[in-house]
């Protein structure tokens, strides 16, 4: 027997994480995926095709197999019970269920509605899925064997890559991973029998070290974007319900604080999916702008796909297809400052108000710098990169406004566009 070399992976999600199901409830449309002991977790094959698809393409069938089988095993990444980062890996007792996990009985949910060729809700598209909090912990092993070390540690790199993305949703925001740790140890015939492949068990060989700030590594693949962006005055992301001062909330979010075994405050969230819809528009418009195509020429497009994927439709033979961008959500720490706007609506016959329909909305008051990261696949068609670019700089100079509420002003932003650490 040759060589077997394990890896012990604790990886912590920066973003929220989707693990769809394919099951449906009375309340959820989407819910996410869990184990045995109902906490959530990510199957070992979601893992290896992500790992798959950006590895090496002259070895990739050598080592992740294609008749000849796999030289590589993924256990299914659990999730995280404690600040030690242990899993549970038989059932949990009622009296092991501490209040940690409790918090995760009850997951967020976010709501999306489909946009169409103008910028606008499309009829009867409106959906919701359940999530798992950012901050969530999972861990999971990789054993590679007939292979090398040098092999072990490109598979291991791909980990630390900042377009590294589990689960779906991946283009709206979800699955953004960070690695916390990573433990490996390689073993001869003798030794492995005396392995568990717990991911409890202790491994004794080398702790890999950790580069924590993923924007410092080079993406080939990839140009990276940052948006550092500041409200000229208020702005919401619609949370879609409303409290005891407001008919419509912003979207705050809580994530999880493994160092405190508890959820954290709830942040302010710019979600990614309100970014991209914002950016699908408007880059398809500056394409037909700077290529000349206007209403009525068959060649305009109406959305760019290759950038911003295609939703499935069997109804009308539209098979989808996933798009070159990752967008990832931003957070802020909240600092409650808000503001309350009064509306009534008026009939457009009499000009009066419409009786009962006077109603709030809650905006975020802030003046903080917020920080949008972006990773656009290079090899994406030249003219599309440029009307893309031309959509980031509306952003900044305050041409297209993001959130809800835009009519009246809000969600107006000043900023600056750095690609690949440069300012454009």
């Amino acid at each position: 027997m040759k060589t077997r070399y394990v890896a012990q992976i604790t990886i912590e999600a920066e973003t929220a994480l989707k693990v769809g199901s394919n099951a449906s409830d009375f309340l959820i449309d989407s819910p996410v995926q869990r184990d045995w002991n109902a906490l959530p977790m990510i199957l070992g094959t979601s893992i290896a095709g992500v790992l798959r698809k950006d590895f090496d393409i002259d070895l990739v069938d050598d080592v992740f197999g294609n008749d000849n089988g796999s030289k590589v095993i993924f256990s299914n990444a659990l999730l995280c019970i404690d600040q030690e980062n242990r899993v549970k890996e038989t059932l949990l007792l009622d009296d092991e269920r501490s209040d940690f996990l409790k918090l995760f009985d009850t997951l967020p949910i976010r709501e999306h509605t489909a946009i169409t060729d103008k910028g606008v809700a499309d009829n009867n598209s409106k959906f919701d899925e359940e999530i798992v909090y950012a901050g969530s912990r999972f861990k999971f092993s990789l054993e590679l064997i007939e292979s090398d070390e040098n092999t072990f540690h490109k598979i291991l790199g791909l980990l630390s890559s900042p377009s590294f993305r589990l689960g779906g949703g991946s283009t709206k925001g979800f699955g953004k991973f960070k690695i916390e740790e990573i433990k490996t140890e390689s073993f001869d015939s003798e030794s492995y029998a005396d392995y568990s492949s717990s991911l409890n068990y202790p491994l004794r060989g080398k702790t890999i070290e950790i580069k924590k700030d993923k924007s410092t590594i080079a993406t080939p693949n990839y140009i990276s974007y940052r948006l550092k962006l500041e409200p000229e005055n208020f702005f919401i992301f619609g949370s879609g319900f409303g409290d005891s001062d407001a008919d419509l909330t912003p979207m705050y979010e809580q994530t999880i604080d493994y160092n405190r075994g508890k959820l954290s405050h709830k942040k302010i969230l710019i979600p990614a999916s309100s970014i991209k819809g914002a950016l699908a528009h408007r880059s398809t418009y500056h394409y037909n702008i700077q290529n000349k195509l206007f209403i009525g020429n068959d060649e305009a497009k109406e959305t760019i796909k290759e950038i911003f994927g295609e939703a499935k439709d069997s109804k009308n033979g539209i098979e989808g297809s996933k798009g070159k961008v990752l967008i990832s959500d931003c957070f802020q720490d909240n600092n409650n400052e808000t503001k309350t706007f009064d509306h009534v609506s008026i009939d457009r016959f009499t000009g009066g108000a419409i009786d009962g329909a006077l109603f709030q909305e809650k905006t975020i008051a802030d003046d903080r710098v917020y920080e949008i990261e972006i990773l656009l696949e290079k090899s994406v068609n030249k003219a599309y990169i440029n009307a893309f670019e031309s959509a980031l700089d509306d952003i900044c100079t305050g041409m297209l406004a993001l959130g809800g509420m835009t009519t009246k002003g809000h969600g107006i932003f000043d900023g600056e566009v750095y690609r690949d650490g440069e300012k454009i």
